[in-house]
């Protein structure tokens, strides 16, 4: 695993005691100039002012981190399970901390809202303590919290009655940590074994289920295009019609159109372009996935500018997550690069 590499960001200015002991002239001097909180002042504008440039706000995805989180437990994945099924947190061997994570995202990328992946917190799910207390580190840190992404949690698309119900109320735990992060949702996967059609009806039916208990928390079940039959635009906006709520939508991701097999071994891959404008309708967010850049610094694998530009004309205002997903860049490197991509194209298309 790569080291990263971590940069507090600094604010220079003259200090209120520094002009106390100046002279007479030297404080006419020291006057013209710019003090530390105009410094500051200046700064937040410039941010405020590069932000008003884009049609879209930028969050962190944890998953962008998750070789600094997981260490060397996922020196193999073999390893991972065997660790995990001892105790999900067996898996948290990195230098970095979990619980850290709004912080990090505030302190070292300068971004302001995130989106968590509950198998970093696994043997938190019901201690909403937790939750609360990651709540006050997000209000102290000016971070909002969008999202708690979730895997490992059963098929919501099982063809089997029971297992599929199970898997909703295997759900329930992370829609609560939601709502006291004050997130607007949860991500889930609409995956099953069968046909189309058979894990299309379950799928509509694991999905109402679970939108039925959410809604009444004020917190929506989107979906990603995640592998398999949910990586088919058309499919999943065909799901996400056949729930017909405003509290199930989805997550649109650039990155994840492989119906058959993943990034690197695809047999089969459904259009991506066409894929986001497909689900683009019903997004209540957007993943933002990289996975390798060019010299000019895009992503090898998608157009961001015309990615960008379908997100736009869909009307989404929303925020588009940094989902660095690489292994030629460190997580930070890869984070950065993303951020300055997204930030690239959506000033040329806003």
């Amino acid at each position: 695993m790569k080291n990263t590499r971590r940069k507090t960001l600094k604010t220079l200015g003259v200090s209120g005691a520094a002009l106390g002991i100046l002279g007479a002239s030297n404080w006419i001097a020291a006057c013209s100039a710019p003090s530390k909180k105009t410094e500051e002042t200046t700064e937040e504008t410039k941010k405020v002012e590069a932000s008003a440039d884009l049609f879209f706000k930028i969050s962190l995805a944890q998953w962008s981190l998750h070789r600094s989180f997981f260490g060397d437990a996922i020196s193999s994945w073999d390893n991972f399970g065997k660790l995990w099924d001892e105790s999900p947190d067996n898996v948290l061997l990195g230098e970095l901390k979990p619980v850290d994570f709004p912080t990090i995202a505030k302190r070292d990328f300068g971004v302001e809202a995130v989106e968590y992946v509950n198998v970093f917190y696994f043997s938190k799910k019901n201690d909403k303590q937790f939750w609360y207390d990651m709540r006050k580190q997000c209000d102290e840190q000016g971070v909002k919290s969008l999202l708690i992404m979730c895997d490992r949690e059963g098929n919501l698309g099982d063809t089997n009655e029971e297992a599929r119900i199970q898997a909703v109320e295997n759900h329930y735990a992370w829609v609560d940590a939601a709502q006291i992060l004050g997130c607007h949702s949860i991500r889930v996967n609409a995956a099953g074994e069968g046909t189309a059609e058979e894990v299309k009806a379950a799928a509509i039916d694991g999905l109402s289920r679970l939108t039925d208990y959410a809604a009444q928390s004020g917190i929506s079940v989107i979906v990603e295009n995640h592998g398999g039959y949910s990586s088919n635009g058309q499919w999943l906006s065909s799901v996400i019609e056949g729930v017909g709520s405003d509290y199930c939508g989805t997550l649109p991701d650039f990155g994840n159109f492989c119906i058959d097999g993943w990034h690197g071994s695809c047999k089969e891959e459904y259009d991506k372009y066409q894929g986001v404008k497909e689900l683009m309708p019903y997004a209540k967010g957007v993943s933002g996935k990289t996975h390798e850049f060019d010299a000019e610094g895009n992503e090898v694998n998608t157009d961001y500018f015309k990615m960008l530009q379908i997100v736009k004309d869909a009307g989404f205002k929303g925020y588009i997550d940094i989902e660095y997903e690489g292994a030629e860049l460190s997580e930070p490197e890869g984070i950065k690069a993303t951020k300055a991509l997204l930030e690239k194209a959506g000033k040329a298309v806003s």
